[in-house]
Parts: C-alpha cells; structure tokens; sequence
C-alpha cells in the first residue's frame, strides 16, 4: 500500500464502495502530564475508535487511515485481525466486507510536536499541559482511525478521560460523568477534518447568542471563549464576543438558515500553524489573536475577519462540503469573501474592502503569477497536492472573483443563490456544478461562461486606459486594454481624477463590461482631461491595474493627496506590482514610501507599505544602491516616528518600522536607550511586545550579545517570550550560531513547529548575506530528506523559508536548475516548493536590473 498519501482516485473508489453510519471515539489523554518513559519513542494516548458503515459491495475490501506508532487491536464484524499484517503505519486494510460493519481500531496514537494531529503544549510559565487537535486536510488519523475524506460524512460521538484538574471541549455539548469521563453530544454529519478535542487547564469565559427566528421561537446559541490560563489578563473576550454576536446578526440575516451545531466555542491555542480552523462548535485560532501588548486598530480587524471567516465556514464549508479537495475554494473563496463583507456591513471595522484591496489581494497576485498558479478550481491529485493548495489563488482570488460576481449577477442574485445552496445540500457534500446551478437559477446568467473564464483558468490580466484628448483637453475616447494569456470579461468601474485645491478627487466614473484586448468606455467620453484615471475604480474586478503615462507622473506628485482611502489604497497596489513586475525601479517606489506613506491615514495599508518598502530594499533594489536605500528608510522612519503624534497607533507603527530598518550606529543607540529607559519618545510606551520588536535588530547586528537576551527572557519567562528568544539567538551574527541553527531545524526535529519557525525567522537576516551563503549546498543536500522524513507542516517551513533567497544572483538560479533538473521524481508537492522559491529569485533579479538601470539613466 502506499504511505501517508491519499490520491483522489482513491477517495473515489471509496466513497462509491462506502456509507458511514456513524463513529464512537474514546481517547485516553491522562498520559499528556507526568514524565514520560526515557528512550520509549514518543509520547501516546490510548484511542479506541468504533465505525458502523455499510459496503455497497459485500465481500469487497477498502482501508481505514490511521497514522500511529502502535495498534494493539483491530476487529471487524467481531472477527479479530493482526494488526502485524493489516496495519501498514498508515492504513488497516480491511477485507472480506459484510453489507453492515463495525470496525473497532485500538490503537496507541502519538501526542503532536508539529500542529497536526493532537498537540501537547507545555507552558513554560507554569508547568500546565494543553492539548488541542488540528487535522485540515487529513491528520484525524493520527488522533483515531478514520476515513479520511471529505465525502464520507457521518455523526461523531467523542468521549475523552483525562486529567482530573481539567476540562474537555469537542463539537457538541459535553459533560464530565462521575467515572470521570467527559461524554459528548453525537455531532451532525460531518467531515472528519473538522472534528476537534481541545483539553487542559483552559481559562474560559461565557456568554450567550438569542435570536428570534421567523417562526416565532427563539434561538439560542451557547458562547464560550478561551486561552491558557497565562494569557487570561491579556484576553478581551467581550470583544470576541461582540464580533462573535455581530457575525451571527449578519449570517442569520442574509442566509436564512438557522445556525445547525449548538454551542459556539471559540479556543485560542499556542503553537498553532493556521490562522485558525472551522471546526463546527469548537472553532480553533492562534493564540496570536490575543494581544499581550498594544497594537493597532489593523490587529484588530485582522482577529475580526478571521472570527468571521471561520463563522461564514459553518455554513460554507461544515454544513455543505467540497466532494474533493479540487473544490476547496467552495469553501475558502466564500469565507475569505464573507469574512470582508460581513466585517464591512455588521462591524466597526468598516473600511474593510481597503484591506482587502491591498492585503489579501497581493498575496493573490503574486501566487497567480507563479509558475504553480492554477485555477481556482484546481487539479488535486492527492494530499500533498491538497495541503500546499491552501494558497493566496484558493482564498484571495477566489475572494476577488465573487466579488466581481456580486458585481456581475447582483447581490440579490448571490445572496439567494446561496440560501438555496444550503437547503439543498444541507449536511452533503457538492462539485462546482452544484453551486453554479443554483447561482443560474437565481441570476439568470450563463455562469458556465463566467465559471469558465474566471474559476477554471489561471493567470491574472493587466487592464492599462488608453487615453485620446481634443484640442480643448476633453476626452474623445477612452478605451481599456486587457492583456494576460486569458482574456476575461470584466466588470470594472474607471474613476477619473483631479487636484481640487490641495486634494485629488473623482469628479467622473462610469462603469463598464470589459471584454477583449480593447474595450471602449464611451460614456467618459467628453468629460475634462483628467489628471489620474484609475481602472477598477471600487475594486470590483481582480486586475493588475496599470496606468498611461500622465496618470503616473500625477500619482508622483499627489499620491498622498487622493483623499479615498479606496483609491489610494489601490494606487499604491497597482505601483507595488510595477515594482515587482520590473517596471518601475524599487528606489522609485521606495521614494515614493518615503514621500507619502507618513500621510497614509489608514494603519493596516501603513504596515503593508512598510512591509513592501522592506520587501523592495531586500529582494528588488540593486546591490550596489542597497546602503543607500537602507539609510534613507532609516533616516525616514525615525523622522515620521518624532513627528507621529504621541500615543498614537501610527507612532507604534513607525517605531516598530525604524526598528526593522535600523542600521547605523546612532539608530541602535536609539533602540538600546528606549529599552534600557535611558531615551523616550514622548507617549510611546516601550511595553514586552515591542522591546523584543527592538532587541530582534540589535542581536542580528551584533549589539545584543547573548546575556542580553538571557536577560530580556528572565523579564518575559513565557511561551511568547521563548519565540522571541529563540528568534533573537538565531539571529545573531555568527557561523557558529547559524551551524547551530541549521542543525536545530534540519538536522534534529526535537523542536516544536512554533520554535522552528521562530528558528528560520532569525536565521534569516537580509543583512548577513555572505554569512549564510555556506547553506546554499547545504539546503539542495538537504531537503529531500527533510521532505521524506519530517512531517509535512514542518517539510514545507523548511524548504520554503531556507531557500537562499538572499543570495540574489545568477547561481543561485543554476543551482536550483540543477536540483530540479536530477530530482525530477522527486515529490510534485516538493518540486512545487523549490519552482515558486526560483520564480520568486528570478523576479527579485530582473528587478534588480530594473532599479540598476535607473541608476545608469
């Protein structure tokens, strides 16, 4: 049999030979506390799991998955196998099926280091144990034996004994017995992926959803909320809850259907890989979300969208789900765009398109250019294929294509397509097809043509204005021009605009249907000359906008001035795609940063900004103009940052940007003062987020030796402040500790996944290129076996963030040629890795050569 892959074709067979009935899962976590045996492999708890299913062929044989390091029984109809022979250390082969079955697997299953599966955290800070599961796409089978497939949905009914001092949330409603059992509620039929067990000494709070639903009765949603118990002084759970009610308001008001898995609780976890995960009852996120210091209204609106993500999730995703990872978008595309439409309309949050505009859509855009971009409706042919799919095209493009759909068929349209899609499929799982039908019904469009042209294939177009003027400076004709491998009708809205005193404002738009190379817009059409057209004006379609001539030398001069935050946010996107396309020189656009990003009112487009700055210094500026480039950003930051006003969030932000660009020895002056209480800036306050924030670049600059850091932990003696020491180590500049560092992360997989990513992000440091040029062989060595012998959460961390990135130069390039050209049987997903890694290089190259062009003209 093969490994711990599944392949589609697989799944298929299965699911047409199989019906779950129903599963009963008995885990045993009382092993989670205590010293566990020296030398006895890893740490396990005892899972005992029962399936009743039905096979449409009796006499036929299928498996069941289950990834764990022992199997002490296994009975089907109450015929006992040996689990020498039927158990591979991935799939219990089962043969000589009855039409009616019952499976027990019992089964010794391994405590997770890495995310997946069941994880066990220890908290430094006080000793306590905490577990938690995650499984998307396929790690239930290394908490219990399982089908692990989306199609093959049934009701779970979880029962966990452990320690005594604990609690135990699942899915459903439980409750602790006095054998010291927690037993909980049968779920309603659902996908494996997204059953959950969260136990330890979880600090927990309460509230309480009710609505009155059409038929006059009362709906009640039980809320809870929780972290560890060290992060309890931190935790706003009011404000959880308030999203939380918000959400529910909205969903109920536009779905009309009632929200179908009881309880809603909502568990903040540590060391966890997603941003957070859609279990139905028992949602999961990073703990990340829970601020241990002051931050931005952006931190804010982040934790907010992805409350409403995973709550769009209960209906899109746990009520009716993708047959097959193929239509993993079914889901994600539909949270990631009702996690922006709800968080606009029912939330405080409401510029939240402008985010989404200049957030989520570059990660879009720069997946869609890859040479693995692939239509939203993508090809998986496995599980590997499955796991690296949860990308920007999945979610942000797919974000973007229906709202260009909203744009298309109306809200009403889509709106009432989706009530019908849940009551027709409710507890099922669906294709493409099924939506599109429902979608047809409600529309009255053709959207096979739309699904065709935007769902099923890939690449992202260019829309430039063509401008013709008169002799008086009126418009005589404005035209759009598509360009990309596929052309695609559009719905774009083109915004014309003028200095009026010292603002840029739009005085004229009309909207259009683009389709083709050349597309007209007659009704602009006679309007005055503008100075600035902007294409996808309101950001109803996914382009990269582009602008004629004139447009771009008004955006030089008055980007700061456009006083939409719309509109300026979708300028400042459309110049970072020139940026990285190699058509505008990085020093140009960091000039640009420097000119107006101190003008930027809206704080998360200030820290995308920041983020691209640094982005286009690093990787897009030639070498040769990098010392120049690092100065200038450090000379700006600091000077925004004395003239921010005191307190505020754009205060925050520019220090921690300073702190990030630091390079001179005045600037870490400056850093070693604010956190030794020898200098201030009025009304920032220097609080432990931020003084590793400023203790990251002294330690990689080598100002910060390794007491220092001793130091800062002794003050912060928490699971948040070993990442950041951890991080701060790592970072130094040494052969010795980047030998160190290597070995910790490739060579030892003692870590936990949250360590080894603290471990790349120091050892990773833009300014110590000739000091990790040593582990360009060392990484082509080495990831093979790292693929085949680590899991492949961490296989991934690994071979996407020790790519020699910063050795930006032409051999680089060849030595990845050369990998791929004598490893070509190597794993597609892994070969996927290493292609987007040398696409990302070659882009960073030919805008190196750009901004060294500039530098000769």
């Amino acid at each position: 049999m093969p490994g711990e892959n599944l392949s589609r074709d697989e799944a298929r067979t299965r699911a047409g030979l199989l019906s779950v009935d129903g599963y009963e899962v008995a885990l045993d976590v009382r092993s989670a506390v205590g010293e566990s045996e020296e030398g006895s492999g890893p740490r396990t708890f005892r899972s005992v799991t029962t399936i009743r299913f039905r096979a449409a062929e009796p006499g036929a044989s299928t498996f069941v998955d289950l990834i764990a390091p022992a199997v002490t029984g296994i009975t089907l109809n109450g015929e006992e196998l040996d689990p020498a022979t039927a158990f591979d250390g991935s799939r219990i082969a089962l043969d000589s099926l009855a039409a009616e079955n019952v499976l027990v697997v019992d089964a010794q299953c391994a405590y997770s280091r890495t995310g997946e599966g069941l994880h066990r955290f220890v908290d430094p800070e006080d000793g306590e144990v905490y577990l938690y599961t995650q499984y998307e796409p396929a790690d239930a089978r290394r908490v219990f034996a399982t089908f692990e497939q989306p199609d093959l949905k049934a009701p779970f009914r979880f029962e966990v004994t452990a320690p005594d001092a604990w609690t135990v949330w699942s899915n459903g409603e439980g409750t602790r017995g006095e054998d010291g059992v927690w037993r909980f509620a049968p779920t309603r039929p659902i996908s494996t992926y997204i059953t959950c067990v969260v136990a330890g000494p979880y600090h927990y709070v309460t509230d309480l959803y009710e609505r009155e639903l059409a038929d006059g009765t009362t709906l009640r949603i039980p809320l809870g909320a929780m972290c560890r118990k060290g992060l309890a002084k931190h935790f706003d759970a009011d404000d959880v809850f308030l999203v939380t009610k918000q959400g529910f308001d909205f969903f109920h008001d536009h779905f009309d259907y009632p929200y179908p898995f009881g309880k809603y609780d909502q568990a903040f976890v540590p060391e966890y890989n997603l941003g957070a995960m859609e279990n139905p009852g028992m949602v999961t996120f990073r703990e990340e979300y829970i601020f241990r210091g002051k931050v931005t209204t952006a931190s804010y609106e982040r934790r907010a969208n992805v409350i409403l993500h995973e709550m769009a999730h209960m209906w899109f995703g746990d009520l009716v789900t993708m047959q097959w990872w193929d239509d993993l978008w079914l889901k994600e595309s539909f949270a990631d765009f009702m996690g922006s439409f709800s968080m606009v309309e029912a939330t405080r949050f409401t510029n939240g398109w402008v985010t989404f505009a200049n957030n989520r859509k570059a990660w879009a855009y720069r997946a869609d250019q890859l040479p693995s971009t692939h239509p939203v409706t993508a090809d998986i042919r496995d599980l590997e294929d499955a796991k690296l799919n949860f990308d920007g095209i999945t979610y942000a493009k797919g974000a973007s294509v229906l709202k260009q759909l909203v744009a298309y068929a109306g809200r009403d349209a889509f709106l009432d397509g989706a009530r019908r899609y849940f009551k027709r499929h409710a507890y099922g799982n669906t294709q493409l097809g099924d939506l599109l039908s429902v979608l047809e019904e409600t529309s009255g469009r053709d959207m096979k043509a739309w699904s065709r042209s935007w769902l099923q294939t890939s690449g992202v177009n260019s829309l430039t204005p063509q401008v013709t003027y008169d002799a008086g400076g009126r418009i005589t004709e404005l035209a759009v021009v598509q360009d990309g491998a596929e052309l695609r009708p559009h719905r774009v809205a083109v915004g014309l605009y003028r200095v009026e005193g010292t603002e840029l404002v739009r005085y004229a738009r009309a909207e259009a249907d683009v389709a083709g190379v050349r597309t007209v817009v007659a009704e602009l059409a006679g309007a005055e000359r503008p100075e600035l057209v902007l294409v996808n004006d309101d950001d109803l379609t996914y382009c990269k906008i582009r602008f004629d001539e004139g447009s771009l030398e008004a955006l030089r001069a008055h980007l700061g001035d456009i006083t939409d935050p719309l509109a300026r946010a979708l300028c400042w996107s459309a110049l970072w795609n020139l940026t990285r396309d190699a058509l505008m020189p990085a020093r140009d656009f960091i000039d640009l940063v420097l000119t107006f990003a101190g003008r930027e009112s809206d704080i998360g487009v200030l820290q995308m900004l920041h983020a691209w700055a640094r982005a286009a210094l690093d990787h897009y500026a030639a070498p040769a103009w990098r010392e120049e480039g690092g100065r200038l950003l450090a000379e700006g930051a600091l000077r925004e940052l004395r003239l921010a006003d005191a307190g505020s969030q754009h205060q925050l932000t520019w220090a921690r940007f300073f702190a990030a660009v630091a390079r001179s020895e005045a600037d870490f002056q400056l850093l070693t003062g604010l956190l030794e209480g020898t200098a201030k800036v009025d009304g920032l306050d220097v609080d432990q987020e931020l003084r590793w924030a400023f203790l990251e670049p002294l330690a990689a600059h080598g100002v910060a030796d390794e007491s220092v850091i001793s130091a800062e932990l002794a003050r912060d003696d928490t699971a948040s402040g070993k990442r950041h020491q951890v991080r701060c180590l790592a970072a130094r500049p040494s052969a010795a500790v980047k030998d160190q560092a290597w070995a910790a992360v490739v060579e030892s997989d003692t870590l936990s996944n949250a360590l080894v990513e603290a471990t790349i992000a120091g050892f990773v440091q833009p300014g110590q290129r000739e000091l990790l040029a040593p582990f360009t062989p060392k990484y082509f060595e080495a990831i093979e076996r790292v693929w085949s012998k680590r899991s492949i959460q961490i296989a991934m961390d690994v071979v996407r963030g020790l790519y020699p990135s910063l050795q930006d130069d032409e051999s680089t390039l060849t030595a990845t040629d050369e990998w791929l050209s004598t490893h070509e049987s190597s794993a597609p997903a892994l070969r996927r890795l290493v292609l987007e890694s040398r696409d990302d290089l070659a882009r960073a190259l030919r805008a190196q050569a750009c901004d060294a062009g500039a530098s000769a003209g």
